[in-house]
């Protein structure tokens, strides 16, 4: 098949003479008014000091990706890299296949250049007809001029890029974030491997050390970073009252995991950039699957549904939040046992987070009561105690009904700050302004044969998005109800708090 053939083109677009001189011209200015810094822009300056100081002499490329197929010529909605997002403080769907370049100064430290592709004049053919990147097509994009307003750093055209990342390579350690774009991590590999002595398992060592640090600097969040995971926990909790006044009505239309889904991200889209995440819209044994994204079951009455959400804000902050009500506003009895044990694990974990403790440690005080009620319950294998079960090297029987963590970090990532060593991350002592979840749960597949009949196809989850504080923790997300009796009048009241 030719080439010809695999590009063919089903789009009519005018291209005569004319038609370009004609649409051209007659446009109102565009103005000359610039934006003031963004307050997320100028949170990020003290983050590219802290980076700058990391690597003293050494250009560093931080990438924001760029748009990524869906199907066919459509793309998704773009999400800038969360370290490019967290550098520079520019949020939602903007600026895809911009890089941020850290050039080291002679005299000590950086000089931050945001490259972009700037907003394009309306006599060129990008204007009218690139249906990805044209004005015509996605709306105006910024100048150089307004971009550097915007975030407080030099700006410069894309076009540039490959000059700036190659000057003085050779002489000079370049690290990019290469998972951000693969073409940008190739352009500076070309540009290190003119270098005599470049190795390449050396560099791309370099370059994860890179991207491990910019991981690690979001662990402690400062205090406007902490007031937007506020302002996202606010919005979700407002989200969830509005899937608990539809309840009704999901019961009532039939496949009413993605009503609930969708009532969700209604919220989420209108109240900040959109979901954090897939939301986790589960009823009856759905609730058992950790990670039911599907949505595709009915709601019944009688069911719990299991609700695991949260709002990114227009920032990029994210809540993560999980409830489990009863659809009908009343707990079986079986429901409410299983319930009050993941509450009684939860307040545990809650008591555990706090300075000084190890971020380990709200794991295993979460966990600890969940084996105990396992045990008590008699799910336990025979001869198997509460202390065997917990013994890491010869016991863990009870994740069987809680497999995964009770704890992560959250922040613009829903799972924070992933590429953090152990010794950074689960080993290390939970400091003020760390932003963690506490999310014990208990799973009984509708399957499973060593349960009792009553507890299968039952799953419950609780989850609270909390900020380490200087004598303990706040729940950031205490707004919503956890006790199963707040839950039942919250269900019965049609979501009114």
């Amino acid at each position: 098949m030719s080439e010809k053939q695999h590009k063919a083109e089903h789009r009519s677009r005018p291209n005569s003479p004319e038609f370009r001189a004609f649409i051209a011209k007659g446009w109102a200015d565009h103005g000359a008014d610039l934006p003031s810094t963004t307050e997320a822009a100028q949170h990020a300056e003290a983050r590219r000091e802290a980076v700058s100081a990391a690597f003293p002499g050494e250009r560093l490329v931080v990438p924001a990706g760029g748009l990524k197929v869906r199907s066919n010529d459509t793309d998704y909605v773009f999400r800038p890299h969360t370290a490019f997002a967290h550098l520079t403080g520019l949020g939602s769907d903007r600026e895809p296949d911009a890089v941020l370049v850290l050039d080291p100064r002679e005299d000590g430290g950086h000089d931050a250049v945001l490259y972009f592709r700037p907003l394009a004049g309306r006599d060129t053919e990008e204007f009218f007809a690139d249906s990805r990147v044209g004005e015509f097509w996605v709306g105006r994009r910024p100048t150089l001029a307004g971009m550097a307003a915007e975030l407080g750093i030099e700006t410069r055209d894309l076009s540039e890029l490959s000059d700036a990342v190659a000057k003085d390579a050779g002489a000079i350690t370049v690290r990019v974030v290469g998972e951000a774009d693969a073409a940008v991590a190739e352009l500076v590999e070309t540009a290190r491997s003119q270098a005599a002595e470049h190795n390449v398992e050396t560099a791309a060592e370099a370059d994860v050390e890179l991207s491990r640090f910019l991981s690690t600097l979001r662990l402690v969040k400062d205090e406007w970073e902490v007031g937007q995971m506020q302002e996202a926990c606010d919005a979700t909790a407002d989200a969830f009252d509005a899937v608990v006044s539809e309840l009704p009505e999901a019961v009532k239309r039939g496949r009413g995991e993605r009503w609930v889904e969708g009532v969700f991200g209604l919220h989420a889209r209108h109240s900040g950039n959109g979901v954090g995440y897939d939301s986790i819209c589960a009823s009856g044994d759905h609730a058992t699957t950790l990670h039911w994204i599907r949505n595709t079951g009915e709601v019944r009455d009688g069911d719990l549904l299991l609700l695991d959400a949260g709002v990114e804000v227009d920032s990029l902050f994210t809540a993560d939040v999980t409830r489990t009500v009863p659809v009908n506003g009343t707990f079986t009895d079986t429901q409410r046992t299983i319930y009050e044990a993941v509450l009684e694990a939860q307040e545990a974990g809650l008591a555990a987070a706090k300075p000084g403790n190890k971020f380990s440690d709200v794991h295993a005080a979460a966990i600890k009561v969940i084996a105990t009620k396992l045990f008590e319950w008699g799910l336990l294998p025979d001869g198997v105690t509460v202390e065997a079960t917990l013994d890491p090297e010869h016991g863990q029987q009870h994740r069987r009904w809680m497999v995964h963590g009770t704890s992560h970090h959250l922040g613009l990532d829903v799972h924070d700050c992933a590429l953090a060593l152990r010794e950074d991350y689960l080993d290390a002592e939970l400091l003020p302004g760390m932003v963690i979840t506490v999310e014990p749960g208990l799973y009984f597949k509708a399957d499973d044969l060593l349960v009792p009949e009553e507890f299968r196809g039952t799953g419950v989850r609780i989850e609270d998005d909390i900020v380490i504080t200087e004598d303990g923790n706040r729940n950031l997300s205490v707004a919503l109800p956890r006790t199963a009796d707040e839950v039942e009048a919250w269900v019965q009241s049609g979501g009114q708090r």
